[in-house]
């Protein structure tokens, strides 16, 4: 049975932790109609409590999206409850998102509680939180590195307390895809309300995992998806909602789900990102980078002269991106080069390229890129050669 998948966007909270980063709340309200735009179901619009900045800026982003679910982040204290609901007083549809530890690390060394003390918070903060969000989502911070038959009862507890959504935070990128798959089948067995709520997870970058561990989790239970565009956030960054809604496109017949991402307008909405954080997207990222689409291996290319298929799984026209690129180099081949040359205008044949081809080799070893303006001087040589 298809899935219907919900993607949760914190690029405006967690993605606002990368050091460096501040948006301004006119950002904020730009990137979250963006975002509506491009077909997010949540929009983590900052930490209430935290700031004077953070409340208006959640509040001011409430106001402006009419579509899309607007939340705030708060811990499992009244007081954050209470922000979070004035901040959010006038969305259009709203949730609340509550989290507490549950790891021995977190309970022992930062909130120095007991595992009952920390039950007893989850109870008391969700089921206050529950008196004004028909939507209370609840996660464990550190979840994957809690005890498994601990985590279960914490979240049994949330659940009993008034949660309508569970986020299972790989806060430190620790888990892996095997394990996480593990994770969700034996909750799945062992808490008695699984299949009464929603699943969510929020997959740290720490171990290069992010994304993989949050396909994973689809594949075994996981009904929505936390992160961030072009993976900004805490440390390094969170998953690449991106690459998210790429591979559930790509691979249909594995994870047989669907979602509301309007995936051609995901390069417009990346380099908006790239711009307010003023962090350029590396070249060689998926989905997005400048080389997604680019080949410059003579093999590469020629298969793709021949069809697309063989070495493209995405066109770049189903992200919003300009068009597939060949630069030539040192590694591009002959069919290559003939075509650049016929694109320009001039009139090659194979048994020229035996001349030509010779040529470009030896600019190719000594420049990065070959250019067009190299490739009319290779010609004029050419020329004065057959002339």
């Amino acid at each position: 049975m298809t899935k219907q998948i919900q993607f949760f966007d914190t690029t405006l909270r967690d993605g606002e932790q990368t050091i460096g980063v501040n948006f301004s709340i006119e950002q904020k309200v730009e990137l979250a109609k963006q975002l509506e735009a491009w077909g997010v179901d949540c929009i983590e619009a900052g930490f209430p409590i935290a700031s004077k900045g953070d409340f208006e800026a959640v509040s001011a982003v409430a106001q402006a999206v009419k579509k899309t679910c607007v939340t705030g982040l708060a811990r499992a204290r009244k007081g954050d409850i209470d922000a979070c609901v004035a901040a959010t007083a006038k969305a259009a549809h709203k949730q609340i998102h509550v989290f507490i530890a549950t790891s021995p690390v977190h309970r022992e060394s930062k909130l120095h509680m007991s595992k009952e003390q920390v039950l007893k918070a989850i109870k008391d903060s969700v089921s206050y939180a529950h008196q004004f969000f028909e939507i209370v989502e609840f996660s464990p911070e550190d979840a994957t590195r809690t005890e498994y038959d601990y985590l279960c009862k914490a979240i049994q507890t949330a659940i009993d307390a008034g949660a309508s959504v569970i986020n299972i935070p790989d806060t430190v990128g620790y888990t892996n895809p095997a394990e996480f798959a593990e994770l969700f089948q034996y909750m799945q067995k062992k808490i008695p309300s699984f299949a009464e709520v929603t699943f969510s997870v929020h997959c740290h970058d720490d171990l290069g995992m992010a994304v993989a561990n949050s396909m994973a989790a689809i594949k075994n239970g996981a009904t929505r998806i936390e992160g961030t565009v072009n993976g900004i956030g805490e440390r390094a960054g969170n998953a690449a909602l991106e690459e998210v809604a790429a591979g559930l496109y790509v691979r249909k017949d594995y994870y047989d789900a669907v979602d509301r991402i309007d995936l051609k307008k995901t390069k417009a909405i990346s380099e908006l990102i790239s711009r307010y954080t003023k962090m350029p997207v590396p070249h060689n990222k998926a989905v997005v980078g400048a080389n997604a689409f680019a080949h410059e291996s003579g093999i590469h290319q020629d298969g793709m002269l021949k069809s697309p298929q063989t070495y493209e799984i995405l066109t770049p026209e189903s992200v919003g991106a300009a068009k597939t690129t060949l630069p030539l180099g040192k590694l591009s081949g002959s069919h290559a080069v003939m075509t650049k040359l016929r694109q320009m205008g001039y009139s090659v044949e194979r048994e020229g390229m035996q001349q030509i081809f010779p040529i470009f080799k030896n600019k190719a070893d000594h420049t990065a890129i070959v250019s067009e303006a190299d490739l009319r001087e290779i010609m004029e040589k050419f020329e004065k050669v057959v002339s």
